[in-house]
């Protein structure tokens, strides 16, 4: 039999088999009879543009001819099979009245077939659609809703015009309102809430969009030589070797290394393995350097987990004296041993204590390193969440902790010792705030950390601090290229 038949064959076929649709038939020429003038009439309007040709003909019946046969056991189908060869499979009898729609209209004539084969998907188009963007959480609903690329174009000029306010204002524009518009663009953006983005507007007023944008962006990895084990120039050879990209890192440290691709796993291989580097942030390096422990000192690190703080304590102390690294959560102190066995300290004390209460147990320490619980704000690349997950309630919460922990640090330390506080968060409550606390609380003063990085403030808004407190150090990604991070040195008077 041939591919292609003539269109008297198929009227033949089809009417020889009517009694097998009467009901269908019946059920569509209804159907038909409800559908709209309004519609019948912009259908046959698309129609008439296009013209059906012979060809037009012969390529429909060849994409029918390319649907799989539904009726191969039906012998006296098997000459319309391209035509109706899916009515016999039909389970859902929505679908049934669609085709039977299409074969009452062969009879008929050729453009009212094609009327209906135009109707049949344009029910299913909306829902389709209403279908995806159900899949959308409720943030995303918000961003779809925006052109970023005008949404980027608005906050580059209102940072403009707020530059050079006096000059570039337009009339009728006051200035909270081209603050309260740059702030509700950003967070939408960048996917801030309106707290968290405020707070940064309060402190990087001039460069806000440079510090989101740092944010965005993963900062390098960097690894620390323990030099209890080996040189950093052989470390450097040794994973070079194994194709390790890295570089010396800056010139403040002597022993970290910039990672900035590698071929095998940075935490897998032999020389990690054997306890000759650790990976550290660069930021999370710069307590310890201010700390200055010395060989044959008692030191306390009082919130020691994972680890990376305490063996670089440890490595300055050339494994002597003692380490008493402590960590309230029992879980989190068994990686800060793995961590201490790998590096191969044998004068380090673990210890699972609150450190409020840690005075209750011990003091005249030597040095004492802080480098407390906090909101987390200045690694944000690390953990986006910090973000759209931050509140008034948990600054204040982590502050109120703090300050505590401060408390007992100082107390901890013995006269004229050292203590050195850190966190990983910008925030002027969790820094600035808990060293001014502490000066009115304790017989301290602030000493000079001999770090690089922003002075800490003496003045913010409404805040005013010791006028030492600009020995206290800052660090901001968009300036330094690390992650956010606080640092403040203190001294025990009595």
């Amino acid at each position: 039999m041939g591919r292609y038949q003539d269109r008297t064959k198929i009227h033949k076929k089809a009417k020889k088999h009517q009694g097998h649709r009467e009901g269908p038939i019946s059920t569509a020429k209804k159907l038909k009879e409800k559908l709209s003038s309004r519609e019948k009439k912009r259908l046959k309007n698309r129609i008439n543009k296009k013209e059906a040709s012979k060809a037009d003909k012969t390529e429909k019946k060849s994409l029918f001819e390319d649907e799989p046969n539904q009726v191969e056991d039906m012998d006296d189908l098997a000459t319309i099979n391209d035509d109706f060869g899916n009515l016999a499979e039909l389970e859902s009898d929505e679908e049934e009245v669609k085709l039977t729609v299409k074969n009452d209209e062969i009879e008929d004539s050729s453009d009212e077939l094609q009327d209906v084969d135009l109707d049949q998907p344009k029910p299913v188009e909306k829902p389709a659609e209403e279908h995806l963007i159900a899949h959308y959480s409720a943030d995303e609903k918000v961003h779809k809703t925006f052109d970023l690329r005008l949404l980027d174009d608005r906050i580059k000029q209102n940072l403009m015009i707020l530059d050079d306010w006096k000059k570039r204002a337009p009339e009728g524009l006051t200035r909270p309102t081209c603050i309260a518009q740059l702030l509700e663009d950003l967070s939408v953006r960048y996917s801030y809430n309106s707290y968290m983005i405020g707070k940064v507007y309060d402190l990087f007023p001039k460069n806000i969009l440079e510090f989101i944008e740092a944010n965005e962006i993963d900062r390098p990895v960097t690894i620390r030589t323990n030099t209890l084990k080996v040189r950093r120039r052989e470390l450097a050879q040794s994973l070079i070797n194994r194709g390790v990209n890295l570089d010396p890192l800056e010139e403040w440290s002597k022993v970290g290394l910039v990672v900035y691709s590698s071929q095998v796993p940075l935490g897998a291989t032999p020389e990690y393995l054997a306890g000759h580097y650790i990976l550290q942030g660069a930021s999370s390096m710069l307590p310890v350097m201010a700390l200055a422990p010395q060989p044959g000192e008692r030191v306390l690190d009082m919130c020691a987990a994972p680890g990376g703080k305490t063996t670089y304590i440890g490595q300055l102390m050339k494994n002597s004296g003692t380490i008493f690294a402590n960590e309230i959560n029992r879980e989190r102190s068994q990686a800060l041993v793995a961590n201490c066995h790998r590096m191969g300290l044998t004068n380090t004390v673990v210890c699972c204590e609150d450190g409020r209460e840690f005075t209750k147990i011990m003091r005249d320490f030597d040095r004492v390193l802080l480098d407390a619980p906090c909101s987390g704000t200045g690694v944000i690349s690390k953990d986006p969440s910090v973000k759209a997950g931050k509140s008034a309630d948990d600054i204040l919460c982590c502050s109120k902790l703090q300050k505590e922990l401060i408390l007992a640090a100082i107390d901890c330390c013995k006269k004229g010792g050292k203590v050195v506080y850190s966190t990983c968060s910008i925030m002027v409550e969790e820094n600035e705030a808990v060293i001014e606390y502490a000066l009115a609380k304790r017989k301290v003063t602030i000493e000079e950390t001999k770090l690089f990085g922003d002075n800490g403030f003496t003045n913010f808004i409404d805040k005013h601090f010791h006028p030492k407190m600009e020995r206290a150090r800052r660090y901001y990604p968009h300036k330094h290229n690390v992650d956010g991070f606080f640092v403040a040195k203190l001294r025990k008077l009595e």
